[in-house]
């Protein structure tokens, strides 16, 4: 019986962020490299790559040898931790990677061992290699020295690419099927949790341009406001795929929400997490009479993303974190679903923001109308898709 060594890694430059993982098989008796594999993964969190380098370590040594014992070295402490079972799994991103890499070999013949970043260096390299090809706009690829194994005709994802050493036909190694480019996603993981994004109807506040958040006066939606609701109510129930309603517990969105649901007969759940910043003395104020009043203040929020407004508890920084939260509670609660999400321009821009893995700065660089649609697919191995920004054809 074979024994390998499998040592795996995986990086995020954001966390999330634009992601990508490497790994290497090694013949445990000679150390001799017999595989190695590498992708990029599009914007995923650090320990989603961790978990697809893993992945691809175990695929590469059972397909040289589906009766060999493997031994796995990764930096992950986390991984390492709950693939032995000494750590709760508790993200559902994780959960169903955990499972699938437990379905590999039995677990009988695979044991687990942290070892320090330094000792990871291979693996290492290799993820970072994919996250720089990534960059590029391009697919990771071994040396043309290397031998480079097709992948199975089946695979319809973009699939990973992998590399052998040595010429021996017990070394080829299909690619194994995961997601290489983002927007794509592997037939198995079944549907996504889909966040449909609603900015609320218009306000008597929305045309005159006024900061209002979530400690200013609560303004209803204005006449115009309400029709625009109702014709986002007619265009979501021709389409007839939201099975679910949540609003932020503003006046104005669950107004908004209301109407929606009411057409497609669905009920609202409240979601505290959806609200929109708190603006401070600044709420009901024009840009211009903020940069009258309070210009430094308003220079260093322009600035940086960990600034507040005049007298907020919030800054960009904070709402990304309560986003990011509620993200994830979401996606929990979803998972295969299609769900309206009825709130306000910066948690919708902040929304679109970490799934591009987009800097801070890019916030001020989106526009986001009255009663515009938007939407983000959430898969089950950590990627995601934006599908839609800012869509208002159904008003016209």
């Amino acid at each position: 019986m074979r024994e390998f060594v499998v040592e795996a890694d995986g990086g995020s430059r954001g966390n999330p962020g634009p992601a990508g993982y490497g790994a290497v098989v090694r013949d445990a008796a000679t150390g001799e490299t017999v595989a190695e594999a590498a992708a990029y993964l599009g914007v995923v969190t650090n320990n989603v790559a961790e978990y697809r380098g893993l992945l691809a370590g175990l695929r590469a040594a059972h397909d040289l040898d589906p009766q060999a014992t493997v031994h796995v070295r990764m930096d992950s402490k986390l991984v390492v931790e709950q693939m032995t079972g000494r750590w709760r799994i508790k993200h559902p991103d994780l959960k169903p990677l955990a499972a699938e890499a437990a379905r590999i070999f039995p677990r009988e013949r695979v044991t687990y061992e942290w070892v320090p970043r330094d000792r990871n260096k291979h693996a290492d390299r290799l993820a970072n290699e994919a996250m720089d090809a990534g960059s590029r706009g391009e697919t990771w690829s071994p040396p043309a020295t290397t031998k480079q194994v097709d992948p199975s005709p089946a695979d319809t994802a973009a699939p990973e690419e992998t590399r052998t050493a040595g010429t021996s036909a017990d070394r080829d190694v299909r690619a194994a099927r995961t997601v290489a480019s983002p927007g794509w996603a592997p037939a198995d993981l079944g549907a996504p949790a889909t966040f449909v994004l609603l900015r609320h109807g218009e306000t008597p506040l929305t045309p005159q341009k006024r900061f209002s958040g979530s400690g200013g006066s609560d303004p209803s939606l204005s006449a115009i406001g309400r029709e625009q609701a109702e014709k986002t109510a007619a265009a979501l129930a021709r389409r007839g795929t939201i099975q679910a309603v949540v609003a932020s517990p503003m006046a104005r969105t669950r107004e908004t929400a209301g109407i929606i649901a009411d057409r497609l007969g669905l009920d609202v759940a409240v979601e505290e997490g959806l609200r929109e910043i708190d603006f401070g003395a600044w709420e009901g104020l024009t840009f211009a009479e903020v940069q009258e009043r309070h210009p430094d203040d308003l220079d260093a929020w322009l600035a940086s993303p960990d600034a507040r407004p005049t007298g907020s508890s919030e800054s960009f920084a904070d709402v990304a974190a309560r986003i990011a939260a509620t993200r994830d509670k979401l996606v929990a609660a979803h998972a295969g679903r299609t769900v309206l999400l009825v709130t306000h321009v910066t948690p919708i821009k902040t929304f679109v923001r970490l799934a591009l893995g987009a800097p801070p700065e890019s916030l001020f660089r989106m526009e986001l109308s009255a009663a515009s649609l938007s939407a983000i697919a959430y898969y089950a191995d950590g990627n995601t898709s934006v599908r839609l920004f800012n869509d208002t054809s159904h008003l016209r």
